[in-house]
């Protein structure tokens, strides 16, 4: 029997799989990519007894490896918190899919854990841009405003390390990372223990969005604004986090943040506004390559010739919502 651990490289997929293997530990394959990289399933080559555990990336574009799993005999345990579309009937898949706007795939394992390691859940939740939901989720810990900030941006720079387009782009790669995390059961003693890898994602965050910080949006207005990265390794880095700053800055205002890819083609990385999480996927799927969830969804590949289509489409997508 073969056990594989199949998860998005952000902040909420690692997390998730923290708190599952911190309760079940499993010698598993590790199948993660950069954060945009969500056709994770179809690398696994796994029959009859094998497990595989899938967390934070959407079963509607995983659908058909996922069918091919079940019908080789794997025992597939799936948990997420993106569009699914119709959920397969089979013996064989154990489902635990919420897509509403306020819960991340950390918040989803946490309740199936009863909590058991609930810091991670928290540090997945406040990387996943959902604050509330994350201080909810720490009030039983009864943390300090201090140690709740330390927990927020922990979770903050584990999300920022998993953008850009490839692996090579990044701080660390996902399953390094992961690694590293794996053998704390609270993430104050990472951070305190694990000094080096700890600053190297503070100090990349912060020059990344400080160079962010200096752009003026190609598009604005009340209702919705646009902002195009230069084609460089750190917006390509911070795409996502400069996203949610953006977001929490401009409560009642949609976002897009563009980057423009190595090998041509465009990245957009859409918020809805935090007053109204609501239509993110809905337009990213318009258009093709794209998906994601209510509140926070993007587009992998648009064509450089597609630019204004998308931000008229953005513009009038929320200025009628």
């Amino acid at each position: 029997m073969a056990d594989f651990d199949v998860f998005n490289g952000d902040a909420d997929g690692i997390c998730a799989l923290l708190q599952l293997r911190l309760a079940e530990p499993r010698d598993a394959t590790l199948v993660t990519g950069v954060k945009r990289d969500i056709s994770l399933l179809g690398r696994v080559q796994a029959g009859e007894g094998d497990r595989v555990t899938v967390l934070d990336i959407s079963l509607d574009k995983n659908r058909e490896p996922l069918e091919g799993l079940l019908g080789a005999g794997a025992r597939v345990w799936y948990c997420d918190h993106h569009f699914a579309g119709d959920i397969p009937a089979h013996p064989g898949l154990e489902a635990h899919i919420n897509t509403e706007a306020t819960v991340c795939t950390s918040s989803l394992v946490n309740g199936y854990l009863e909590g058991a390691h609930r810091p991670w859940a928290v540090v997945g939740s406040f990387g996943d841009n959902l604050r509330e939901s994350a201080a909810a989720l720490a009030r039983p810990l009864g943390r300090s405003g201090e140690q709740l900030e330390r927990l927020e941006n922990l979770g903050i720079y584990i999300n920022y390390n998993g953008y850009g387009p490839d692996p090579d782009e990044l701080h660390f790669h996902p399953a390094d990372l992961f690694r590293e995390l794996l053998p704390y059961a609270e993430p104050e003693d990472f951070m305190a223990d694990n000094r080096p890898i700890f600053e190297r994602l503070e100090t990349g965050y912060h020059e990344d969005l400080g160079a962010a910080r200096e752009l003026s949006p190609e598009y604005a207005d009340a209702h919705a604004a646009v902002f195009v990265l230069p084609a460089a390794s750190w917006s390509r880095r911070v795409s996502g986090v400069y996203s949610n700053e953006l977001t929490n800055a401009n409560p009642d205002r949609a976002h897009a943040v563009i980057t423009p890819k190595r090998d041509g083609g465009l990245l957009v990385s859409v918020r809805a506004p935090l007053s109204n999480r609501s239509g993110a996927d809905e337009l990213c799927r318009e258009f093709p390559t794209g998906g994601g969830r209510a509140a926070a969804a993007g587009i992998n590949d648009l064509p450089e010739d597609q630019l204004q289509t998308f931000i008229d489409r953005f513009a009038g997508f929320y200025a009628s919502r």
